[in-house]
């Protein structure tokens, strides 16, 4: 879904009712291509989240909270210097592009009163972010653009700010019956209704281009020539107006839990689907995006560490392949021993320089009273003794390499386990603090040669673990990777706390702390909820969770981190729902 320039007019007019007139406190640049201003109005501080990446540009209010790099880019630096204590003037979107400008009443450096500005470019992979003066100077972008980049506009500092070239499109806001009719009529009537939308008129999404089409023929996939012509005009104007009176009804189209499209008016399009209204655009973005800025924040915070793991899991199951094959091999031992066995016993009949020989298996008694016949493959170079002697130590080889190839393939089954576990945290990370801790855990889990610009923290600060409250009022820990896990279940646990984790696959340890007391029924279950939820088997239904007293579980001597037993538990079968947990987290 794009983030439309119906979708700009919604959450700019959320952004004009709630905070013009603001004061601008503080600026933030969590991420190359996203600032945060913080700011207080009459209604109280607010958040306003302006990313200018290719993958999830918009703009809009956020509540969530975002991890800021201890040292400031220069962009971020130079927008604290103009608008720290600056009032929001002005909120606009530029005709009914996708560029919205933020005016801000600030002082310069003489104490002089001065405008700066701010212009918001979301579009796609040419979106941007430019700061300039009062006449619409540049100050800074935070991506120039000079010729190399582009012939027919340059975005550089001292540059005069211009708008992106106009498409070839018409405003649908300003459009009237007489344009409309003359669009359509200009239209062959095969043509599909909803491609002719989006490409005759700014601004329109896909989806939203099919909510118009259905809306006018019950169908999203209809022709111009079976929509016809004062259906599909009634349907558009709805729209239209929806946007032009700013009566937006931001909606959310949910898949078994998952966000799957957004727009500022109801999608009914989407049958069998759950459609979510929200009350406001920033907390429907911050719905549908804030699951995937975390997760693409973590790949690529984190490239180094899935680079050690992929190459150490490719590794693995390469030598375990070739561990496997080699051990269906050592089947053959006892064929080995039979033959050996039977060339002893008829050495008399076997002559030197023979190549193969038949001879009588005893062994192999037959219902018609004969018995089989073995037929050996013979050294001609050996006596027939030596070809005994070498059968009998190929079997003694296959059973010693079966005793050393079963250790060595448990071993190695091991090790992929511990990497599973590492990958399901990386799932789980959501700070930096947290990749510091997998990339330490990794380091002394021997994958130094691996690691070699990693540098050992001199002071080892407190993990910071995830917490929850449950309906009764207990408190959960749960840690997102082996070193939060080892944290909380060695640390932090009281023995007679009561310890959760998943049936049989990569999870984390979820610690539910009795403080003396027995929990409900209702706390074992959001805690079992909780552990299903931080493991590998988050978006399963029926999701089995082993529990026990803290007492009840114990380390290996040299066992890898996180790794844990237990023989006393019991069993219970949740579905993990994220939404439940989200509302049941404190930190």
């Amino acid at each position: 879904m794009a983030f439309d320039a119906g979708m700009l007019a919604c959450a700019l007019t959320e952004i004009r009712k709630q905070a013009l007139g603001a004061r601008i406190e503080k600026v933030f640049q969590p991420a190359r291509d996203e600032v945060v201003l913080q700011m207080r109005s009459i209604t109280g501080g607010k958040r306003l989240l302006i990313n200018a990446g290719s993958n999830n540009p918009r703009i809009g209010f956020t509540e969530a909270s975002r991890e800021n790099p201890a040292a400031p880019p220069m962009f971020c630096m130079l927008l604290r210097k103009h608008l720290q204590g600056s009032k929001l003037a002005e909120v606009r979107q530029e005709g009914f592009e996708r560029v919205a400008t933020l005016v801000f009443e600030t002082r310069d450096e003489m104490g002089f009163a001065a405008v700066r500005k701010l212009r918001c470019e979301i579009m796609g992979k040419y979106s941007n972010l430019i700061f300039t003066d009062g006449d619409d100077k540049i100050l800074a972008a935070l991506t120039p653009v000079d010729f190399s980049t582009s012939s027919r506009r340059q975005v550089l500092p001292g540059m005069t700010y211009e708008l992106p070239p106009a498409q070839d499109k018409t405003d649908p806001t300003a459009t009237d019956a007489e344009t409309f009719d003359r669009l359509f009529a200009a239209a062959p009537t095969d043509r599909p209704a909803d491609k002719w939308i989006t490409a005759t008129f700014l601004g329109i999404s896909a989806a939203v281009a099919r909510e118009i089409v259905l809306r006018a023929a019950g169908k999203t996939d209809e022709t111009l020539g079976a929509c016809g012509k004062a259906a599909l005009w009634k349907a558009f104007c709805e729209v239209m107006e929806i946007i032009r009176g700013e009566r937006f009804a931001p909606c959310l189209v949910v898949d078994g839990g998952k966000p799957v499209e957004y727009a500022f008016l109801p999608l009914t399009q989407y049958t069998g689907y759950e459609i979510r209204p929200f009350a406001s655009a920033g907390a429907l973005l911050d719905a549908y995006f804030e699951t995937r800025d975390r997760e693409q924040n973590v790949r690529q915070r984190a490239s180094d560490i899935l680079h050690i793991l992929t190459a150490a899991d490719t590794r693995i199951r390469k030598k375990l392949a070739l561990q496997k094959a080699e051990l269906a091999e050592c089947d053959k031992g006892n064929d080995y021993k039979k033959q050996a066995d039977l060339i002893t016993a008829n050495l008399h009949l076997i002559a030197r320089g023979q190549s193969r020989a038949e001879l009588t298996d005893y062994a192999d008694y037959r219902p018609d009273g004969s018995f089989g016949v073995c037929a050996v493959e013979l050294d001609a170079r050996l006596s027939p003794a030596a070809n005994a002697q070498r059968l009998y130590k190929k079997y003694n080889k296959s059973k010693t390499a079966r005793v050393e190839l079963t250790k060595q393939i448990a071993l190695g089954e091991a090790e992929l386990a511990y990497l599973d576990t590492v990958f399901d945290a990386l799932t789980h990370a959501e700070t930096s603090a947290d990749l510091a801790e997998v990339r330490e855990e990794l380091y002394r889990s021997g994958y130094a040669s691996r690691m070699k610009q990693y540098v050992v923290p001199k002071k080892q600060s407190a993990p910071v673990v995830a917490e929850f409250c449950t309906s009764g009022g207990y408190r959960v820990l749960c840690g997102k990777n082996n070193v939060q896990n080892e944290y909380i279940t060695h640390r932090l646990a009281g023995k007679n706390d009561y310890w959760f984790h998943i049936k049989n696959l990569p999870g984390s340890h979820t610690v539910l702390l009795t403080n003396g007391t027995e929990p409900s029924e209702r706390d074992f279950t959001e805690a079992a909820e909780i552990a299903a939820c931080f493991s590998k088997g988050a978006g399963a239904q029926n999701v089995e969770v082993d529990y026990t007293l803290v007492k009840n579980v114990r380390k290996p001597t040299g066992a890898k981190p996180g790794f844990v037993i237990y023989h006393t538990n019991w069993s219970c079968v949740v579905t993990p729902n994220a939404e439940k947990v989200a509302r049941m987290r404190k930190r």
